[in-house]
């Protein structure tokens, strides 16, 4: 069912980004605009693409939300972590503090005090 109405949200996305783009601005932000002619006029096609316009919206808010609810129901309580099912370190394995693979290794047979200059 999730497939249906993901393959309708999909069709509900393209018609509405064409019927956006058939209507003409009305803004004239671009100084584009004007006149054009035909069998209907500009403000009855207007209206008649704006009416499609928000229906196609309306239907394409209705498959958002029903989309989220089936995603939710799906989900569970379960983290992303349960998910990953990362290993845990075993609590006896030594732990090298950070930044000691940047040392070079001390010497075994180093003595604990620099020798003394005895002049």
């Amino acid at each position: 069912m999730e497939n249906v109405i993901l393959a309708i949200h999909l069709i509900l996305a393209l018609l509405l980004v064409g019927v956006v783009l058939l209507q003409r601005s009305e803004g004239g932000g671009l100084g584009m605009g004007g006149g054009g002619g035909g069998a209907m006029s500009g403000r009855a096609a207007a209206t008649a693409l704006g009416k499609v316009t928000w229906i196609l919206a309306i239907l394409f808010i209705c498959t958002s939300i029903t989309l989220t609810i089936l995603a939710a129901q799906q989900a569970g309580s379960s983290s992303v972590i349960d998910q990953i099912g990362a290993p845990t370190p075993a609590p006896d394995a030594p732990v090298a503090p950070l930044g000691s693979d940047l040392l070079p290794p001390a010497p075994t047979n180093a003595p604990l005090a620099p020798p003394r200059a005895d002049n």
